[in-house]
């Protein structure tokens, strides 16, 4: 579900008439609708004002994605059932695409940079707890939901910000040095994918999480819908490394608390791939026209090379990368 339009998303659009007289047949007619935008998702999003004066979002399904609709909810239902808070569905109707779900309101986590990390803290604790939640549901569940965060699918990720961020910026380098970055992306992936696979959320960051009730109180998770077996460190990797940074002594704190003693190499390698994934998806964003994100990428290119710089795959490529990107490192979006 979307937060407060921001300037640069994609232009709200207004719901489907149809979708007003189906709201009004569910039981619950409405006294307004105000379209939310959102990113670049063909789903369209709106904050429905009812007529006792609650509110809830109404999300649009369009046909190229009317699949996800029916895999929200089963992945809702399991989530759930893992003691996971997900979004309350009052109503739904798949065939044409439509649902009416519970309002968290207008913030997810990743919007509240104003808190000092005293506070932050406790709500991170609370995000590795459901993140432990979501590993422990039914593994022979969630394989059918969606295709396994597999080595194929992680270098392809890589893929699409070489071709679109880092080779279009010269980031990749003379030719010894491409070939030497490419190997290290294929035994990052190759590594990640031999782990044995747990369930992920896919996307287990702020942007995500929904604070509900007072600060560093419960949190609701977003967006659940695709699901599926992954890297066992990778929502871990998701949650410490997008839009807000924990300081180094808390991160260790999370993990110390995520992973006990065991070791920090597969962290540092889930986050290795997530963030330079990240920068791909955000220049992705940017070039069909939602540019709220590039803000993210510098400090999110940093977050790459330091995670890389702890593995043995690239450790002998980070300064040299660090060098060769200080102006993307050092970048002001426009």
């Amino acid at each position: 579900m979307p937060s407060m339009p921001q300037k640069n998303d994609r232009v709200a659009e207004e719901p489907p008439a149809d979708a007003t007289a189906w709201l009004a047949r569910a039981g619950y007619a409405p006294r307004e609708i105000v379209s939310l935008p959102g990113d670049v998702s063909p789903r369209r999003y709106a904050r429905v004002l009812l007529l006792d004066g609650t509110t809830a979002i109404l999300a649009t399904y369009p046909d190229e994605v009317r699949e996800v609709c029916a895999r929200f909810l089963r992945t809702g239902e399991l989530l759930a059932g893992a003691g996971v808070r997900v979004p309350h569905i009052f109503a739904v109707a798949c065939e044409p695409g439509w649902m009416l779900l519970e309002d968290f309101g207008p913030r997810n986590l990743g919007e509240h940079r104003e808190r000092p990390w005293s506070a932050l803290r406790l709500d991170f604790g609370h995000a590795v707890e459901l993140g432990r939640r979501i590993a422990s549901v039914p593994a022979e569940v969630v394989a059918q939901l969606n295709p396994r965060l597999g080595r194929e699918l992680l270098r392809r990720e890589l893929d699409q910000t070489w071709e679109l961020f880092l080779a279009p910026r010269g980031l990749t380098g003379d030719g010894s040095l491409a070939a030497r970055l490419s190997r290290a992306l294929d035994e990052i992936c190759e590594r990640l994918g031999d782990e044995p696979p747990v369930p992920c959320h896919r996307d287990f960051m702020v942007r995500n999480l929904m604070p509900l009730g007072e600060e560093g109180g419960a949190l609701a998770v977003l967006d659940h819908q695709d699901l599926r077996l992954g890297p066992p460190a990778y929502d871990l990797a998701s949650l410490l490394n997008d839009t807000l940074f924990p300081p180094p002594e808390i991160e260790e704190e999370l993990l110390a608390a995520a992973l006990g003693g065991a070791g920090r190499e597969s962290y540092h390698r889930a986050a290795a791939q997530r963030t330079l994934k990240a920068v791909g998806t955000y220049a992705k964003f940017a070039l069909r026209g939602a540019n709220r994100h590039l803000p993210l990428i510098p400090p999110t290119l940093a977050r790459h090379l330091d995670h890389l710089a702890r593995i043995p795959e690239g450790a002998h490529l980070a300064e040299e990368l660090r060098r060769l990107w200080r102006p993307a490192l050092q970048a002001k979006p426009v």
